[in-house]
This record gives structure tokens, C-alpha cells and sequence, in this order.
């Protein structure tokens, strides 16, 4: 109550702007003993309905009404050099300030994703999955996936943001607290010291290894192949393509007794030094057919290896199969499939390999790439991620991951590349820590850009995140039905 006489309202009441002054304190005593966890709903009897109100919906972002969110730009940042493979980093902005982040596939080109645009200004970024059926005709296998797929990204991140939750939590929840990754490591043609640099991994904390061993490494010896990729003998040498452009059954190299010899000594070294214990897989075999892929994965057995990648092109599913049933050693393909539909259906159906392996910047983002995932689970098909690309990306592998039940490793490429983790910021120490990174809980992918660091590493010539109107529009008919 106001008081006329100031002798009586200095005794019985307070001035106007003392009582505002006063509401104002408490309320933010309020607020803070509701930060700290000091009342719960419950307790909120004493406290006025605006108190109520307000503590109830605390956490509701203020900035963000995502019915009416529309998107209204798309830019790129190409990074490359000693911190990361080559990089096309999306950027997708919205009328209401959010901004959400997606990789293109490392090595693609960033107009993968730029092709684009023309078809995403003015829709809404949280319709993902309509949003998806309109571009993801415009994907396809190995790199060309990357655009779609990196775009796909952007937008979880965008809808993380606006409803302020987790990207996982969007794909209905999370099956773990931490995603166990896998790395590789250097190659040396010394079995010794490539076995040590295999320990080094353990060393560091990584509980699941994978090793490059190949042809490549006995290529020198005299003896150890028939029609080695370096005899100059070779008629793909001389022709318009060359080795390792050419598909593995057509450059007719075999693998003498001598050379698989010499490949298993590699992994005897290797598994004397780092046991049995942690599991390790291998990749990059060489160009070669399904009968020296037979002969590999049986003479690989007694060093019971968590799998071999790709020995073929994951296009021959029946040769795959082949191999799947010739031998113990577990197979794994799927690094360059584009969708569910596009390959991975019919190798986990026909049970052609052991292991599927998408990557989500080419499989066709973070939703996609969990349908796999569940799908190979129906069938008893064991599920993991590759990756090569920046943090951006290797964290939206994370969300993936996280919310499929069936998950085993996701791949680190970047061990060795100092900045690395630095390309980001908002993350709670280390991205990777003891060989396993935990699930962000904050809203979308959980981190943002570090833009210095990324204008540190940007390509030459390339600018940050530089306007791309000529992108705007495009003149298409894009419906595959009349």
C-alpha cells in the first residue's frame, strides 16, 4: 500500500518502486534455489501462479517457435591439410537465427551439397524426413552420397536446437551413455614396428583396432604375386585406367604360398605383441578376386580377426556371400552404400556378409543410417559406423549410434590430426576419451564451430562460409513420375 504521508509510509509501507525492487529479488532468489534444485513442483504451493509458471517452463527456449522456422540460406567452409581429409563443412541458416552444421563426405565435392539448396529455401528444416524424400533422388553411392547426407545432418541439428534436446533423443531415445570407437594407424612394411605403433593405439586408451594390410606391403618381394600391379608387364599400366581403378576380379593378380606367408606374418607379429584381447579388424587387402579373398580370410583364421573390409567391392553381393560362407573370418562391407535401399537390404537379407559398416555422410545422413542399422538387426546382422570426415559429422555418427540397439564400433580417422577436436567447441573435455566418447546432451549434435581454427585450415582459395546465391535457383523438373 502507498502511503500520502511519508512519516507513515516510511513505517508501514514502501515506496512503489521499493516494492518492485523487492518483487524482483525474490524472484530471482526463486530462481536460483530453482536452478539449484532447491524446490521441485511440489513445493510450489507458496509461490505465486507467475512464479509457477514460470518455473515450469524454465527451459523452454525463448528463441525458437519451430512451426514457423524456414530456411533461408546454405553456405559451405572446404577444410583439408594436417587437421582433418578433405572437408566440405554445410552450414544451413533460419529466419530465427538458428544455424545448424553437417559434413560433406571427406574427399566429395562440396557442390554435392550446393545442387541442393535451390530445393531447401523457404521449407521448414524440421520437416527432416519429407525434407529428405525431396533430395535424396539427387544422392547416390561412394562420395556423391555426401551432399544429401551432409544436409541431412544440418537439419537434426537444427531441430535439436529448436526443440532443445539431443539429436538421439529425436530418434526416440539412446540405447548407451558412451559409443566405443574403433582407429586405425599407420602402416609399416617393418612387422615389428607396425606392431608397436598397433600398441601404441591400446596406449592410448582404444579398446578396438583396425590395420591396413595388404598386397601393397609385399608387392617388393619376388615371388609373392602373379601379375603384381607394378610389373611392367601389367596391361592396365598402359591402358586408360589403371590398378586402383580397376574392379578386383578383372586385374587378375593372385597371391602366390610365399606372399600369404608374408601377410600372416604381419598379423602373428601383430597378435603377439597385442593379444587377444582387444579386437582388430583389416581393411585394404588390394584389387584381387573372390578366389584370393577365399584364400585370405581361411589363412586368416587361427588369428581370429573381428573382420575384413571391403576385400571385394560391395557391389558383388553373391561373390561376398561366397566368401561369407568359405571361411570363419567374419566379412564386413558398406563404407559406400547410399541408402538402406540402395544395397544394404539385399546383403543383409541374403546374410552376404557378417558386418555392415555404412558411413552416415555417405549413407544418407543420421535417420537413414539407423534404419540400417535396426534392419540389420532383424536379420542378425552385426552394425558399425565408418567415418573420415570432421568432428561436425563424427558426433552426429555418435547420435546414430547412441539410438540403435544393435551398434558395435564407430571409426576414428582423425587420431593423429593435433587440431582435430579443436575444429569444435561446447564439448565437456575430450571428444574421445579412453577409446569411447559420451552421448552429448546438448540440444542437436551438441557442439558448434570453431571458427578460427576452421579459417585456420580453410582450403586455398576457398572463403568462410562465403554467400552462394547462384545456388538460389535452378530451373528443374525434378518429379521421377508423370
Amino acid at each position: 500500500m502507498i502511503y500520502k504521508n511519508k512519516k507513515l509510509q516510511r513505517i508501514f509501507g514502501s515506496t512503489v518502486k521499493e516494492e518492485k525492487e523487492q518483487q524482483t529479488k525474490n524472484r530471482r532468489s526463486f530462481f536460483k534455489k530453482a536452478g539449484l534444485g532447491g524446490l521441485s513442483l511440489a513445493g510450489l504451493g507458496m509461490a505465486s501462479i507467475q512464479d509457477q509458471v514460470a518455473y515450469a517452463t524454465q527451459n523452454v527456449s525463448r528463441h525458437s517457435s519451430p512451426s514457423e522456422l524456414k530456411i533461408t540460406d546454405m553456405r559451405i567452409a572446404e577444410i583439408g591439410g594436417d587437421v582433418v581429409f578433405r572437408t566440405p563443412i554445410v552450414r544451413i541458416y533460419t529466419n530465427q537465427g538458428i544455424i545448424g552444421h553437417g559434413d560433406v563426405r571427406d574427399g566429395a565435392a562440396k557442390e554435392y551439397a550446393l545442387f541442393l539448396k535451390s530445393r531447401l529455401l523457404g521449407e521448414n528444416p524440421c520437416n527432416v524426413e519429407r525434407l529428405f524424400g525431396i533430395i535424396k533422388q539427387f544422392g547416390h553411392h561412394g562420395r556423391q552420397g555426401g551432399g544429401v547426407s551432409g544436409v541431412e545432418m544440418a537439419l537434426w541439428d537444427i531441430v535439436g536446437k529448436a526443440y532443445g534436446v539431443p539429436v538421439y533423443q529425436l530418434l526416440g531415445g539412446k540405447y548407451r551413455e558412451k559409443v566405443r570407437v574403433y582407429c586405425d594407424t599407420t602402416v609399416s612394411k617393418d612387422p615389428v614396428e607396425y606392431a608397436n605403433r598397433m600398441q601404441a593405439r591400446i596406449d592410448q586408451g582404444y579398446t578396438a583396432l583396425k590395420m591396413d594390410i595388404g598386397i601393397n606391403l609385399i608387392k617388393d618381394i619376388p615371388g609373392a604375386l602373379i601379375n603384381s600391379p607394378d610389373a611392367k608387364y601389367n596391361p592396365y599400366q598402359y591402358d586408360y585406367t589403371d590398378y586402383n581403378k580397376t574392379k578386383h576380379p578383372f586385374t587378375r593378380v593372385q597371391i602366390t604360398e610365399k606372399g600369404l606367408d608374408k601377410l600372416m606374418e604381419y598379423l602373428d607379429v601383430m597378435r603377439s605383441k597385442i593379444g587377444y584381447d582387444v579386437p582388430m579388424g583389416t581393411d585394404h587387402w588390394g584389387h584381387f578376386g573372390v578366389n584370393e579373398a577365399i584364400k585370405i580370410a581361411r589363412a586368416a583364421e587361427p588369428y581370429n580377426l573381428a573382420y575384413i573390409e571391403d576385400i571385394i567391392p560391395w557391389q558383388m553381393d553373391e561373390q561376398w556371400k561366397e566368401i561369407t560362407m568359405s571361411s570363419t573370418t567374419p566379412t564386413q562391407t558398406g563404407e559406400d552404400i547410399y541408402m538402406l535401399e540402395g544395397g544394404f537390404e539385399k546383403l543383409i537379407t541374403t546374410r552376404s556378409v557378417d558386418i555392415v559398416h555404412p558411413d552416415p555422410n555417405t549413407a544418407g545422413g543420421i535417420l537413414e543410417t539407423k534404419r540400417i542399422g535396426d534392419f540389420a538387426s532383424k536379420h542378425g546382422i552385426g552394425f558399425m559406423h565408418h567415418h573420415a570426415a570432421g568432428p561436425i559429422s563424427f558426433l552426429g555418427c555418435v547420435h546414430s549410434a547412441a539410438a540403435t540397439e544393435n551398434f558395435m564400433w564407430l571409426e576414428h580417422h582423425a587420431v593423429d590430426k593435433k587440431d582435430w577436436e579443436n575444429l569444435v567447441t561446447g564439448f565437456d573435455g575430450p571428444i574421445v576419451k579412453d577409446g569411447y566418447v559420451t552421448v552429448p546432451e546438448k540440444p542437436g549434435i551438441g557442439v558448434e564451430l570453431n571458427e578460427e581454427m576452421v579459417k585456420k585450415y580453410l582450403i586455398k582459395g576457398e572463403k568462410l562460409f562465403a554467400p552462394t546465391p547462384e545456388w538460389n535457383e535452378i530451373r528443374a523438373w525434378d518429379r521421377l513420375w508423370s
